[in-house]
């Protein structure tokens, strides 16, 4: 097994090897909590989503990172425009991307730190870069620090960029600058902004500059050196150049990869609200069930432009329909052990050993989910022939393999996170044992050939939203759609 993953620093593809056997450290860009979220911003954290479940089927064991900038200018700016206290406004729209990132089964990452948490971390950092000759403080006793990007000659090569051709750093009052592109590690506090916004420094009472916030983070939790780096291609420059020069001057080895998705167009156009092209994941879910949306967002390489145009939740809807028609049509053809209650844990049993070499070689190049979707579907229309051939055992293999690659991406049908209502597994399991009662009772009744007390059963339990499917190895049952 060699995984290979496309490295934005050496724009080019090439074999993974984590720093410590065994173990993987990710960390991507959470949100900037001024605002709702948008489509960017759920396509990125499923893209990294995609990218740890499958190092997870893998064999690693993933500690994923991903942060939450609670301070910045632009929510400073919406506080004051809303007449809202910013930690009051950040804290809002934090649990609106929370919302977003569950809805659509994007796991939890094993630490998601706040900026306004760190800031010794910070000050610990621009320390060390001044003192090594990479920072100074400003020239006119604002306050501000600044990274001197003249004193790392390395400045760039995230991004492939030559210094002379880059535009101004647009974060501070260029007058305190050596240089327009320097850029700022840490804001002097400035007349009329919120008291509340402001910490004690060296240099200053202020507050942190957003790419020092993301070194500092990501060093406390994952140390001086780690496996990956991710984000959305927008953050390549300036954040992750900044991010990059700056750890890197201040002695650190920083990421070995450096992971970027592509960004979600409409029509073929940059979404744009002032041209009233734009959607976001709440409309999303309002016009498609959520397992519906997370197919879209994910169906395309983590890497390419993602186009949205009407229709293209319709034709996700479809994709997830016949995967969820085979499901319920094989289900007859499986050991009364393995039927519908039963099929979650067989998915998790097999995802190591029942998925596909064809499947796992496209996710094993840098996660190529269209051919990796290609085989899934293949096999599931294998697994409608089987069911048309009474082909049992063939049907059992195609169930296994589909529960596998679709745990791998997050999208098994039987999840119960995709089960609307349904609860976690301790509560579907109490279901499981509540109905397989009822049914026993039913059997009882249609061996006394008790048909009234048969159907009464099965009417009671189609009104509580189970169907009742009877087949050659007894009744089985499902939540209705």
């Amino acid at each position: 097994m060699t995984l290979r993953f496309h490295d934005s620093a050496t724009a080019a593809t090439r074999d993974f090897t984590p720093l410590k056997d065994g173990q993987v450290s990710l960390y991507y860009c959470g949100a900037t909590v001024q605002g709702e979220p948008h489509i960017g911003h759920v396509r990125s954290a499923l893209a990294f989503d995609q990218l740890t479940r499958w190092l997870q089927v893998s064999g690693y064991d993933v500690t994923v990172v991903r942060n939450v900038t609670d301070i910045d200018d632009k929510i400073l700016v919406k506080a004051e425009e809303n007449t809202e206290p910013w930690w009051a406004l950040a804290y809002r729209f934090e649990q609106a991307f929370e919302d977003a990132y569950d809805s659509l089964g994007i796991l939890k990452p094993t630490y998601e730190p706040r900026a306004t948490g760190h800031i010794p971390e910070m000050h610990e950092l621009i320390a060390t870069l001044i003192e090594r000759g990479h920072a100074y403080p400003a020239l006119d006793d604002s306050g501000d620090v600044y990274f001197d990007v003249r004193s790392w000659p390395q400045y760039g090569s995230l991004t492939h960029q030559n210094i002379d051709d880059m535009q101004a750093a647009p974060d501070a009052d260029p007058r305190g600058k050596r240089d327009p592109r320097d850029f700022a590690l840490w804001k002097g506090h400035k007349e009329g902004e919120p008291e509340t916004a402001k910490w004690a420094s060296p240099w200053g009472a202020g507050r942190p500059g957003w790419h020092l916030e993301c070194s500092a983070m990501v060093t406390k939790y994952l140390g001086t050196e780690f496996d990956i780096h991710g984000g959305g291609l927008d953050l390549r420059f300036p954040h992750h150049e900044n991010e990059m020069a700056q750890s890197q001057a201040a002695g650190h080895g920083f990421a070995n990869f450096w992971m970027h998705n592509g960004m979600v167009t409409y029509e073929g156009e940059k979404m744009s609200k002032s041209i009233g092209n734009t959607i976001n994941p709440r409309e999303m879910l309002e016009l498609a069930r959520p397992l519906v949306v997370r197919y879209y967002l994910g169906q395309a390489h983590y890497r390419s432009v993602l186009d949205y145009r009407p229709g293209s939740l319709t034709e996700a809807a479809a994709a997830v329909e016949r995967i969820e028609t085979f499901l319920d049509a094989a289900t007859p053809f499986l050991a009364p052990q393995e039927q519908h209650g039963r099929l979650r844990d067989l998915g998790a049993l097999s995802s190591r050993s029942a998925i596909p070499a064809k499947f796992r070689e496209a996710m094993d190049e840098d996660l190529n989910i269209p051919a990796a979707l290609a085989v899934l579907h293949e096999t599931v229309r294998a697994g409608n022939s089987a069911i048309a051939a009474g082909d049992g055992k063939a049907v059992a293999k195609a169930v296994a393999a589909v529960m596998g690659m679709t745990d791998a991406l997050g999208i098994n049908p039987l999840d119960p996170q995709w089960q609307q209502g349904s609860g976690s597994e301790a509560e579907l399991g109490a279901l499981d044992v509540l109905v397989r009662a009822q049914l026993e009772a039913r059997a009882q009744a249609r061996t006394e050939k008790n048909w009234a007390e048969s159907d009464r059963i099965r009417d009671l339990l189609g009104a509580a939203g189970v169907e009742v499917a009877d087949t050659a190895n007894g009744a089985t049952w499902s939540l209705k759609k």
